[in-house]
């Protein structure tokens, strides 16, 4: 097991994870906003057990990575989880993506993996694409005002913000008779403060503004979309739905009741499913 850094063309330190057999088949975890690789650590340690190696980076400004003030953008996190792949050298690998990090993985994969033959598979979780914010040619996005007051939130009070977020919509933990797991939620907040104000504000754009209409059509690998039918951050209805239309080689799978936050809360349905989809 390893842990280091990478720079990117552009001089960032990114930081990442690389456990397992080298000779395995790599599987690679982008995180959401605005938490860094350790929220992959049930998956990490559950394909290790698998034999597979596992990989995860923090995204520039998350994390330990560096925090610097510009590159809040797909583009830039695209880039930089190629830096990873391309210093560590991985070669038919499954790409997995929660949230943000699921544009991340569908911005690289078109861009970046694909081109390089370094891609077999990509799994989409809860994920943003093909695009959060309502327009003329998106009516079932939601509307500016929802980032607008995200962003405030944050500017006013990111320490509360990031305690009222999971406490509440992000895991599902604001429901009738819901459990909240105090511990879930105190790992949230310690990921997110780990990471820079300026870098979480600006990914509040990449992730509700980013069309990736395009991404989703240029993939022509195995790609799996898994979204929670009661996510409350990212609905379903124009998120997981809509992206598996646009895949070429996609399939969807839907979990009723399962909240934005599933791969923490229902970790062992969700991993089951992955290790379903990477033996395939």
């Amino acid at each position: 097991m390893t842990s280091g850094y990478v720079k990117t063309k552009d001089g960032v330190d990114i930081y990442y994870k690389d456990w397992g057999p080298k000779s395995a088949q790599p599987i690679m975890f982008h995180h959401g906003w605005p938490l860094s690789s350790d929220d992959w650590d049930a998956q990490m340690l559950f394909f290790l057990a698998h034999g597979n190696r596992v990989v995860a980076h923090d995204r520039r400004g998350h994390g330990r990575s560096s925090q610097v003030g510009t590159g809040h953008d797909m583009d830039h996190y695209a880039a930089d989880a190629f830096a990873v792949a391309e210093h560590l050298d991985l070669k038919n690998a499954v790409h997995i993506g929660h949230s943000t990090g699921g544009g991340e993985v569908a911005r690289y994969v078109a861009k970046f993996g694909e081109p390089a033959g370094r891609v077999a598979k990509a799994v989409l979780v809860s994920a943003v694409p093909p695009l959060m914010l309502k327009t003329a040619n998106n009516p079932g996005g939601l509307p500016i005002e929802v980032f607008d007051g995200l962003r405030k939130a944050l500017a006013d009070n990111r320490a509360q913000f990031f305690v009222d977020l999971p406490a509440g919509p992000f895991y599902g933990f604001n429901r009738p008779d819901a459990k909240t797991l105090p511990g879930v939620v105190d790992n949230w907040w310690r990921q997110g403060m780990m990471g820079a104000a300026n870098a979480h504000y600006d990914g509040i754009k990449a992730f509700s503004e980013t069309d990736q209409t395009d991404d989703l059509k240029a993939i022509s690998v195995p790609t799996l979309v898994l979204h929670g039918e009661d996510d409350q951050i990212v609905p379903i209805d124009n998120a997981g739905r809509l992206s598996v239309k646009l895949l070429k080689n996609g399939k969807l799978k839907t979990y009723p009741g399962y909240p934005h936050g599933m791969l923490t809360t229902h970790a062992d349905v969700l991993n089951a499913d992955l290790l379903a989809f990477v033996k395939e």
